[in-house]
C-alpha cells in the first residue's frame, strides 16, 4: 500500500511539473528598442489625443534638442582649478573629504543592516512619518511658526559662517 502511494505521488508530481524548453531565448519576449540618441539636452512637448481613440486620453512626448542653458565643461574645470589653487590647507580639505566618504560608506552599511532586520524598517518608516507630521504642524502650518523657522535658520547660518552681528 505504501509503495502504491509513493508511486502514485511520484507520478502525480511528474505530471504537475511543466515542461521547459531545452534552450531558452531570453530576448524573444522583449520589444525592440531603438538606439539612444547622443544629444545631451532635450525639451519636451506634450500632445493630447482625443478620448475617442481609447478609454483614457494618452499623451505623446516628443523630444527636441535645445542649445540654451548648456554649461561648458571647460569653464567648470577652470573654475575648480582656480579654487583649488587658492586653497591654503589642501591637506585639511582632503582629510575632510575622505572623512565624508568614510561616513557615507559607514551610513550605507548601517542602513543595510537595519533593513535586514524584518520589522525594523517599517517601524523606522513610521517614526519618520510621525516626525514629518510633527515638523509640518510645528513649523510649516502657521505663518508665525514659519517666521520662527526662518529666524532659526538664519541664526544657524550665522553660527556656521562665524559672523555674529
Amino acid at each position: 500500500m505504501a509503495t502504491m502511494y509513493a508511486a502514485a505521488s511520484a507520478s502525480s508530481m511528474l505530471v504537475a511539473r511543466p515542461r521547459l524548453p531545452k534552450t531558452i531565448n531570453c530576448s524573444a519576449g522583449l520589444p525592440y528598442l531603438p538606439p539612444r540618441p547622443s544629444v545631451s539636452s532635450f525639451s519636451t512637448s506634450i500632445r493630447n489625443y482625443p478620448e475617442s481613440s481609447s478609454r483614457f486620453s494618452t499623451l505623446r512626448v516628443k523630444a527636441e534638442e535645445t542649445s540654451s542653458g548648456s554649461v561648458e565643461v571647460n569653464d567648470i574645470v577652470e573654475d575648480l582649478k582656480e579654487k583649488w589653487d587658492a586653497l591654503e590647507n589642501k591637506s585639511t580639505v582632503l582629510i575632510y573629504g575622505g572623512g565624508g566618504l568614510v561616513a557615507l560608506w559607514l551610513s550605507t552599511v548601517v542602513v543595510g543592516a537595519i533593513n535586514s532586520v524584518p520589522l525594523l524598517p517599517k517601524i523606522m518608516e513610521l517614526v519618520g512619518l510621525g516626525y514629518t507630521g510633527w515638523f509640518v504642524y510645528r513649523y510649516l502650518l502657521f505663518k508665525s511658526s514659519r517666521k520662527e523657522l526662518a529666524a532659526d535658520i538664519e541664526s544657524l547660518k550665522k553660527k556656521i559662517a562665524g559672523t555674529t552681528e
